[in-house]
């Protein structure tokens, strides 16, 4: 394997639930080992219990310490061992011994991304109550990685092929979320979705920033954010050079998108933003009761490390099952090199 590939450190996700499962189906590929080279933080026991659930017999599990252990073979699922005790970690509920040790694993593997020691990160999905329960309290991954790395502007994106979304806000109420739509703050995600693009290889990104309001406001007989807030953000956007256009109505905005007029859209909101990627990654067979694909990325901006992740969560009622998709986490993995190819 050459020494040239990134090293990427994944967290093993709430143990409870699918990431160790998806994350020994994402390395069974041993074309991934060409790509980049792969590691887990977490407890090797919990991949080990993952590996049967699959059966993955030929998989062999290695606890290591340091990063420097590691010699990436395909079928060596390596990881460094953060586990303190020999929990038996139930399956499909929560508890706060998971989420304890899933919450470590992400401080983890920020700690080694800021030292130099891996090139970027990729985050498994949590429980936020298990986490909560544990005594960290924290609304997600993504305030967790602002808090470590002491990120005082960032945002999220998702990211399904060539749709892309950045959020003004995420974890809030919509209530709330209304009322942090203001021009500084789109402004500071249009500047942050410039960055993100050119982080991909897109030279000259085209922005599309979506409205507030139905039909953004109609010329204010809705509402007057679009007018007072979004509108003023765009404009001093394009003064900027960058290459920005909106407010354009949500409801036709992302199929603009798809259709290749914008390379990353501006939403106002966590479910404006999250519907239309999860409409287009997530695919449900309704004939054999089950998850064809499960797609897509959740990457944090505005960090000094690469944070990207699977773009759903620990799947509790499948746990266990050794049905889980690996897609989501494998497009992680690939955007992660990517972002570190172009960082």
């Amino acid at each position: 394997m050459s020494k040239n590939l990134p090293i990427i450190g994944i967290t093993m996700g709430d143990p409870s639930g699918i990431g160790p499962e998806i994350g020994v189906k994402a390395l069974l590929d041993a074309s991934l080992y060409e790509r980049c080279r792969p590691l887990f933080v977490g407890d090797p026991k919990a991949f080990e219990q993952a590996a049967g659930f699959v059966g993955a017999t030929e998989v062999e599990i290695i606890p290591i310490k340091e990063v420097s252990e590691a010699k990436f073979e395909p079928n060596k699922i390596e990881v460094i061992d953060i586990a303190t005790e020999a929990f038996a970690y139930p399956i499909g509920q929560v508890s706060a011994q998971s989420g304890d040790i899933a919450f470590r694993s992400i401080v983890k593997v920020i700690d080694l991304a800021m030292k130099n020691e891996i090139a970027a990160t990729v985050t498994n999905p949590i429980n936020k109550e298990a986490m909560n329960l544990a005594g960290h309290h924290f609304a997600g991954h993504t305030e967790v990685y602002a808090h470590y790395t002491n990120t005082p502007k960032y945002s999220m994106m998702l990211a399904h092929e060539d749709l892309r979304v950045v959020h003004v806000s995420t974890h809030v109420s919509l209530r709330q979320a209304c009322d942090l739509v203001k021009k500084e703050r789109v402004l500071e995600v249009i500047k942050l979705a410039q960055a993100a693009c050119k982080g991909l290889g897109i030279a000259e990104p085209k922005i599309g920033v979506a409205g507030l309001n139905p039909h953004c406001g109609e010329g204010g007989l809705f509402g007057t954010e679009d007018i007072e807030e979004i509108l003023p953000a765009v404009e001093a956007a394009k003064e900027a050079g960058i290459n920005a256009e909106g407010p354009i109505p949500a409801d036709t905005i992302f199929s603009k998108a798809r259709g290749g007029w914008y390379d990353i859209v501006v939403a106002m909101y966590h479910d404006q933003g999250h519907i239309p990627l999860k409409v287009v990654g997530f695919v449900y067979n309704r004939e054999k009761g089950q998850w064809d694909d499960v797609s897509g990325v959740n990457v944090t901006l505005g960090l000094p490390i690469i944070r990207a992740s699977v773009d759903h969560g620990t799947a509790f009622d499948n746990a266990g099952k050794g049905i889980a998709s690996a897609a989501s986490l494998v497009n992680a993995i690939d955007y992660a090199c990517m972002l570190s190819e172009n960082k």
